[in-house]
């Protein structure tokens, strides 16, 4: 099954050339274009994609709020966001928003394609060695490992997460047990509770 995209920026032209070229990648569909800020949320909506892509300098500087916006309505969809320049605080920024995907322009199309269907798997695709860790002490979490928390503290089961972040429910099992070692948890309903008082979810 292709990942649906869609992708987001400043100028039609551009992005009409850029879903043609990402449309020749196998396993790759882009299924809607949105320039503007008010176009993104209700093309999310429309065509319910696997993946967000997010020009960074879109809709005049908007582009994190955006991000946020999506993931808060559409949890199931995944954020790349597509920046000039890949820095440490650019990613932190990224990645607080909601981003499972940080890019940068230059970067080559293998290079997206890996960080589109990354994010599409639910994984954080950043280079290394710009992730500075969300941190308890030692311990990093993941965005999703913070995801799967959340919606733990709210009681649902790994069938209801699992659904809810599009995920598999072995990925979603697999993704607790990180966080579980990660905080010192009990079982998944302690780790959150330990993630919540710190301010994690």
């Amino acid at each position: 099954m292709s990942i649906r995209v869609v992708v987001a920026g400043d100028h039609q032209l551009v992005l009409e050339a850029f879903a043609e070229t990402l449309n020749g990648v196998d396993g790759l569909e882009v299924v809607g274009l949105a320039t503007s800020c008010d176009a993104v949320l209700p093309a999310v909506g429309r065509h319910r994609p696997t993946v967000l892509l997010l020009g960074e300098s879109t809709m005049a500087g908007k582009a994190l709020r955006v991000a946020t916006d999506v993931r808060s309505h559409h949890p199931k969809c995944g954020v790349a966001l597509m920046v000039g320049t890949a820095t440490p605080s650019v990613v932190d920024r990224a990645v607080a928003a909601g981003a499972l995907g940080v890019v940068p322009k230059n970067a080559r199309l293998p290079q997206l394609v890996t960080t589109l269907m990354g994010v599409a798997g639910g994984c954080l695709t950043v280079d290394p060695s710009l992730l500075r860790p969300v941190a308890v002490g030692e311990t990093m979490l993941s965005v999703r490992e913070m995801d799967v928390l959340r919606l733990t503290a709210g009681g649902a089961t790994v069938k209801e997460i699992a659904g809810e972040l599009y995920l598999a429910a072995g990925t979603v099992r697999n993704l607790t047990s990180a966080a579980i070692k990660k905080l010192g948890g009990r079982n998944r309903f302690d780790a959150a509770r330990i993630a919540g008082e710190h301010g994690l979810l």
